[in-house]
């Protein structure tokens, strides 16, 4: 395996982990197989709670990490309805509950066609977009009022593949820049009532699969039996 000519990994990541646990973790494996640094970097964050499908890029394939970073992601997941949390995610406690015997298939079902297509959609306070020179996740932290702008994004796929209230599992295939926990959080707004992110698993990366993937270990046992 030439290291330094550079290829892709793809990782299947466990939830726990950061993205940039799984780089370090590489990199670390590597450096201490060829005797030196090389660059590693990933090709779009995936959220510590969430699991699923992490290129990393190492070599001279790091430069093209933006075009990996650009392609259509698909994931998969469940939204939990009846509350929200400020982060969109079980990494926040619960914030506020709300009714959910309102609901029913027909009113999720029809809400959730409302986010297909070009839409404009406002990121989580917690999340990595810069504000004034400081990330939006800093500031929400220390309990500054964050504004985030309407961006625009593209949902081309949103399937509820099971409806048992208050859970609802999905897939969604969809731009670059889109939030899932946006995606949660305002389905939960437009059927009145709310809705966090209980669970995410990224499935797809352009034409890569998680049906391709490795497990961080695999991938570390691939590294130390290479041949170089």
């Amino acid at each position: 395996m030439d290291f330094k000519a550079g290829g892709v990994w793809l990782i299947n990541k466990p939830a726990g982990w950061t993205s940039f646990d799984v780089v370090n973790k590489l990199r670390y494996t590597v450096t201490k197989k060829i005797g030196e640094r090389i660059k590693v970097g990933h090709a779009g964050t995936l959220d510590p709670f969430a699991t699923g499908l992490l290129l990393v890029c190492y070599g001279k394939m790091t430069k093209r990490i933006d075009e990996f970073t650009g392609m259509d992601k698909e994931y998969t997941g469940t939204i939990m309805f009846g509350a929200t949390t400020p982060t969109y995610d079980p990494d926040s406690e619960i914030d506020q509950t709300y009714p959910t015997a309102h609901l029913n298939k027909e009113t999720i079902t029809q809400a959730a066609t409302k986010f297909v297509g070009a839409i404009q959609q406002i990121p989580p306070a917690y999340s990595a977009i810069k504000v004034d020179g400081n990330r939006s996740y800093d500031l929400a932290r220390k309990g500054t009022a964050v504004e985030l702008r309407a961006r625009p994004v593209n949902v081309y796929e949103f399937e509820l593949t099971r409806i048992e209230i208050p859970e609802v599992d999905f897939r969604v295939l969809c731009s670059k820049g889109t939030y899932i926990r946006s995606l949660a959080y305002d389905l939960g707004k437009t059927v009145e009532s709310g809705a966090y992110l209980k669970s995410l698993c990224r499935t797809k990366i352009g034409d890569f699969s998680i049906d391709n993937s490795l497990s961080i270990e695999q991938s570390v046992e691939q590294i130390k039996n290479a041949e170089v």
